[in-house]
């Protein structure tokens, strides 16, 4: 299948990488819905959702779509039912720039992410484990094996590796036509 043929994107990558951006993009692109996971995932007061795997299961059921999103629960079944992995992976620190900012820019504006969610008080990146910041940190290096076993499981899978913003655009062009 050609790249510019394929209908079922999956995109991936840290925290602050961009994925979420970009996979709102290919699916204007394409004129195939988003869907992001952390926004179906979290409910109110950051609950996280009961049914999320099998809403994830109704909504890819679907012929055309780009999920953005890396949650374990889920992987193996975007894997097989995606005909694209994007891998976006810009450098680390860019990473961490982003994430940064994002956070603090949410945070001061109190935001909305999901569901009446916004960033936790800035104090709980020295006592939350779970800090977007620190998870960001703290997940660098995960993505390179899972998109190996990934293409390793799904001989059929293409894979779109993204370093950086004009690898985006260029993949935006192509699908443009």
């Amino acid at each position: 299948m050609r790249l510019e043929d394929a209908r079922r994107w999956l995109v991936v990558g840290n925290s602050g990488s961009g994925k979420t951006t970009l996979a709102r993009r290919i699916a204007a692109t394409l004129g195939v819905p988003h869907l992001e996971l952390d926004a179906l995932h979290w409910h109110a007061d950051w609950t996280a959702n009961p049914r999320f795997v099998a809403d994830v299961d109704a909504l890819t059921s679907d012929p055309g779509w780009v999920v953005d999103g890396n949650y374990p629960p889920v992987r193996t079944l975007l894997r097989d039912r995606a005909d694209v992995l994007v891998w976006v992976d810009p450098p680390h620190p860019l990473i961490l720039w982003r994430v940064t900012v994002r956070t603090l820019v949410r945070r001061l504006r109190r935001a909305e992410l999901w569901n009446g969610n916004v960033e936790p008080p800035i104090a709980t990146f020295f006592t939350d484990d779970e800090h977007v910041i620190r998870w960001a940190a703290g997940t660098l290096r995960v993505h390179e094996p899972r998109v190996r076993a990934a293409l390793a499981a799904n001989p059929r899978l293409r894979l779109v590796r993204i370093r950086s913003s004009q690898d985006g655009e260029r993949l935006l062009a192509r699908l443009a036509g």
